[in-house]
């Protein structure tokens, strides 16, 4: 069973008008947490000699990075920096998308590397519009490609594509390396806004008990992407919702 208690985090996204570290880290344990998926915002994967600064002011603040992302992959030698990153942070997971136009060869490069580097790759279904967004397509993904590559799956994103997080929970429940706790409400054209966690069309509570015991997840991470330039109030909120709907 994942260690909700201790390993909640939070996606820096969430915190995009923070830009400097030491300001998404008052933020993060603002809200009460310890632990973030870090993302190009806040970190520029490509850059090795700024990792040391980097993981140095986490590391004095007490945030731990769990996780990366999400990192567009092309299969490109350079993002090898990507998994370095992740590995000195201590990280478990980056939230990857594969570019379409790089297949097959994307996999196999990114696959080569998370088996190097002991890094789960999550892949992030990114809604309904996007090819890696439906669940005929994870499900063919799944069963296709190496055991390094997974699900991190966004619970939000799901409901955009007309599907359902606690069915896609289960039913990929062996690949599933990671969790966007996520939710929205719809109008009727369909357009999408950020709520707080269980109050939209997420059913929080029989999600986390259909997810949370999952074999390989490492990194469940929270986001409410809203109110950018103060989304600490509705996420610490989300925390409490979540950390209630687990008991």
């Amino acid at each position: 069973m994942f260690d909700l208690a201790n390993k909640l985090a939070v996606q820096s996204y969430c915190f995009r008008d923070f830009k400097t570290i030491p300001q998404l880290l008052e933020q993060i344990k603002g809200i009460g947490l310890a632990r973030t998926e870090l993302c190009a915002v806040h970190a520029d994967f490509d850059k090795p000699e700024t990792f040391p600064g980097i993981l140095k002011q986490f590391k004095d603040a007490g945030v731990q990075i769990g996780s990366i992302g999400v990192n567009y992959f092309h299969g490109n030698p350079q993002e090898e920096r990507w998994f370095e990153f992740a590995k000195a942070a201590g990280a478990t997971m980056i939230s990857a998308h594969f570019v379409i136009g790089r297949t097959p060869i994307v996999f196999e490069t990114t696959a080569r590397l998370a088996e190097k580097y002991g890094i789960q790759l999550g892949i992030h279904n990114h809604g309904g519009y996007d090819w890696l967004g439906s669940i005929a397509m994870i499900e063919h993904l799944m069963n296709t490609l190496p055991p390094q590559i997974g699900l991190c799956l966004d619970t939000a994103w799901c409901l955009q594509a007309a599907g359902n997080p606690v069915e896609w929970a289960e039913k990929f429940r062996n690949r599933l390396f990671g969790i966007h706790v996520k939710d929205f409400i719809f109008d009727r054209a369909g357009r999408w806004s950020d709520v707080i966690v269980g109050t939209g069309n997420l059913d929080l509570p029989k999600f986390l008990k259909a997810a949370l015991p999952a074999p390989n997840l490492t990194a469940v991470t929270l986001e409410f992407e809203g109110k950018p330039e103060n989304p600490g109030p509705e996420l610490k909120q989300c925390v409490a919702a979540v950390r209630a709907a687990a008991k």
